[in-house]
């Protein structure tokens, strides 16, 4: 997006052989107040690209909370490359866009 009313923002979290996930989060800014206490809202969701399949799938709402939490329970357990692509492989599985640029 190149409009002054949104502040953009893209972290890539994972990136392995198999798949690839990366955090957007945008902000839709008040155009009206200029004063840096503006309201905003704010959106984030989780982009998850299959590369065997080439299809990816975007998280956000109830589905980004989840994997939030995922994401979270990671930081706390540290667990294998396996039991990552494990639980990576269930949510791609939404997936049905096929990625045609990244």
């Amino acid at each position: 997006m190149n409009n002054p009313n949104y502040d953009s923002s893209m972290n890539t979290l994972y990136d392995s052989e198999y798949y690839i996930v990366v955090h957007m989060m945008t902000a839709l800014l008040d155009s009206e107040v200029l004063d840096a206490a503006a309201p905003k809202l704010t959106r984030h969701g989780f982009e998850i690209v299959d590369k065997r399949s080439g299809k990816e799938v975007y998280l956000e709402g109830g589905w980004a909370e989840l994997f939030q939490q995922h994401i979270t329970a990671w930081h706390e357990n540290s667990p294998s490359q396996e039991e990552v692509e494990y639980t990576l492989s269930r949510f791609a599985e939404l997936a049905q866009t096929t990625v045609t640029l990244h």
